[in-house]
């Protein structure tokens, strides 16, 4: 691994520090809420978003002025570097706002247009789920673990997870979507980021998801790869620029075991 590899996988680190620092004080108060949208629809975005991105970008701005950075609060600054980093502060700013726990904050390391280090971090229960070039780690309070998908050969033996079920209420994805969530042992509603932390730990095999933007995701593909997993759009193409997003409509997969990651593109690949 090289010197500079080595030093993202430990900036992610500070990175994520500072950021959960910055956070923590708005959770579970009573914090104003305000909505990014004017057409009636509601998204969400709190001070603790805010703070937490500006923490993060701070921190490259001072120690890497010439990295780029995507983040969902602050948007677009080009950089000079082959180096730019994504940010989503609060991954599930519903469940957030809601005092729950499964929220996270995803920070990616993009080297060109690949995802090569990531991290998910909840400051509240002190799970990090990191994933890079030295492997996949879960770091707690009490020390840090490997993480390695499972393997789960067909898709009727799958534990498979989404946000939240509108996220497929249109036809096609509507229909494939059933075919497929009918074709596993259990499926799981909520979860957010989490999902993908719990199949990188072997804990859920299948996350399929739609209308996902780069920073909701890119942080996330190198902690499931790094444990054995596999991220593609619907059609099995790997995700990586924001053009990748604008042609798949932010419809994505996470698997921890290529049979069943094929088994849904075959399901989901004529909604692409």
């Amino acid at each position: 691994m090289s010197d500079d590899l080595k030093h993202l996988e430990s900036f992610i680190h500070t990175l994520a520090d500072a950021s959960g620092a910055a956070i923590m004080p708005y959770f579970r108060t009573r914090l104003d809420v305000d909505n990014k949208l004017s057409d009636g629809k509601f998204d969400p975005v709190t001070e603790g978003d805010r703070a937490g991105e500006r923490a993060i970008r701070a921190l490259i701005d001072s120690q890497h002025p010439d990295h780029g950075i995507l983040g969902e609060e602050y948007g677009l600054k080009d950089g000079t570097s082959s180096i730019s980093w994504v940010i989503d502060p609060i991954d599930g700013t519903r469940v957030f706002m809601s005092g729950l726990p499964t929220w996270g904050t995803l920070i990616g390391a993009m080297q060109d247009t690949v995802p090569v280090v990531g991290v998910m971090d909840q400051p509240y229960t002190g799970e990090r789920f990191f994933g890079g070039p030295s492997g996949a780690k879960l770091i707690t309070r009490d020390g840090e673990q490997a993480m390695k998908c499972r393997s789960c050969e067909t898709l009727g033996n799958a534990v498979l997870g989404a946000t939240d079920p509108r996220m497929f209420a249109q036809s096609p994805d509507k229909e494939v979507f059933r075919t497929l969530s009918d074709s596993v042992k259990l499926l799981r509603y909520g979860g957010d980021c989490y999902n993908y932390a719990m199949v990188a730990l072997g804990q859920m095999d299948l996350v399929v998801e739609a209308h996902n933007q780069a920073y909701d995701i890119l942080p996330l593909v190198p902690i499931v790869e790094a444990a054995g997993g596999i991220v593609t759009d619907w059609a099995g193409r790997p995700l990586r620029s924001g053009a990748d997003f604008d042609r798949s409509k932010g419809k994505m997969i996470a698997a921890g075991d290529k049979r069943i990651h094929q088994a849904a593109v075959e399901i989901l690949s004529p909604a692409a």
